[in-house]
């Protein structure tokens, strides 16, 4: 297990190529969760994710003779950038096996930190089978994305960093994928200070990590399903396990859901942009069942695609009631939808769509169906206008998305 001085020593080596990624203290989400919080902003940092952290450690720590063979890793998102980075630095070829469907930008920024890259297979399994038969074949050192103590070594690193800028933080939320990030960052921050509170949150679709602890041993899940997709993990690591169990206090899970609310109040009000699985920490914040403490979350990641962006925007909009999307059955007679019209311009709610469907219906000559999407102040609104439209007589059915 590692100790006090290897965090520091990892620290100090990753202080020449990191960028500073200091504490924002979040007024906003200090409200939402009755606590004192702090954003541990690892979008922020090079390559856009903390895994530069773990890469670049492990890869400066080969012998001459391993950085002669160069390395290899399978990765289809941050990893993947964090060991080209790290390799390009150090002087070393680096090949990256990415699935055969990874989004050609995170192609190419792998690309642009010099790395060969190898595309192979549908999923990530088909591309970790293949890094490990080049890696026979040519003799390449395997980088694992978590499962590594001098990969853990690196990403404990963020706890030291935490510590020494706000040194009576309470409780450290960490994102939960593999456990290599969890695993550094509890174990940095329980030799430093054993009262601290280490709680790792996991995506509910991909909670490997409680799974295990539940069984006292790894397992994995029969399938992941979650848009965290860079935390959407069947199976922990087993060095990773070990950490778990020693340091961390708890796991808590998240729902998609939750996800893109975070997303957008990060957006909204810090202007900062993070990866659905860089935000678990922010969705985890109203789990708990502390209050009043000094709570750090850790952002793990920046690297999401415009498209994505866009989705869980407008998700989040109708997730914190800032969107409302219903349906009415109006009777096809004249004036019905001036008057449901009428409601929401008094209760200045503003129409932003509209889909007046006479055919939805089979019986339609009797009713049609209205379908209308409206910009909304929150869920206290929400329920004064479908107050408002039952006292008219019009029967509202919420709908999730628009």
């Amino acid at each position: 297990m590692l100790r006090l001085y290897n965090f520091i020593e990892a620290k100090e080596k990753l202080g020449t190529v990191l960028n500073k990624t200091k504490l924002i203290h979040s007024d906003v989400f200090s409200n939402e969760s009755g606590n004192d919080i702090y954003i541990k902003p690892e979008n922020m940092q090079r390559t856009g994710s903390f895994k530069i952290r773990g890469a670049f450690n492990k890869i400066s720590k080969l012998t001459e003779e391993e950085k002669a063979r160069g390395v290899i890793t399978s990765s289809a998102g941050n990893h993947a950038q964090g060991v080209a980075f790290a390799a390009q630095k150090l002087g070393i070829k680096s090949v990256i096996v990415m699935p055969k469907h990874t989004p050609l930008i995170k192609v190419e920024a792998t690309r642009k930190y010099g790395a060969e890259v190898v595309l192979e297979g549908e999923a990530y399994d088909d591309a970790y089978a293949k890094a490990l038969e080049l890696q026979k074949e040519y003799g390449y050192v395997f980088v694992h994305p978590f499962d590594d103590e001098d990969v853990i070594e690196g990403q404990g690193s963020i706890a030291l960093e935490v510590l020494q800028e706000l040194p009576d933080t309470e409780i450290i939320l960490v994102p939960v994928g593999g456990g290599g990030l969890i695993s550094g960052v509890a174990a940095a921050a329980k030799l430093m200070n054993p009262q601290i509170k280490i709680i790792g949150v996991e995506p509910e679709g991909a909670a490997s990590a409680l799974a295990s602890l539940g069984n006292g041993k790894v397992v994995g899940l029969d399938e992941v399903n979650t848009i965290a997709d860079g935390t959407a993990v069947k199976m922990i690591g087993d060095i990773t396990f070990n950490y778990i169990q020693d340091y961390v206090d708890e796991i808590i899970t998240v729902s998609d859901y939750e996800l893109m609310e975070a997303f957008l109040l990060l957006v909204e009000k810090h202007k900062l942009v993070a990866e659905n699985s860089g935000i678990l920490s922010l969705a985890g914040l109203k789990r708990l069942k502390e209050k009043n403490k000094k709570v750090v979350s850790i952002v793990s990641g920046g690297n999401i695609d415009v498209l994505t962006i866009s989705s869980m925007i407008n998700k989040g909009l109708v997730q914190r009631g800032r969107i409302f999307c219903f349906s009415v059955n109006l009777p096809d007679k004249p004036g019905q939808l001036l008057q449901v019209s009428e409601i929401l311009s008094r209760l200045n709610a503003n129409v932003i769509k509209l889909d007046h469907n006479q055919f939805k219906n089979l019986d339609r000559f009797h009713d049609v169906e209205l379908q209308m999407t409206a910009e909304t102040n929150g869920e206290d609104h929400i329920n004064r206008i479908t107050e408002e439209l039952s006292k008219e007589g019009f029967k509202v059915v919420r709908l999730n998305s628009h």
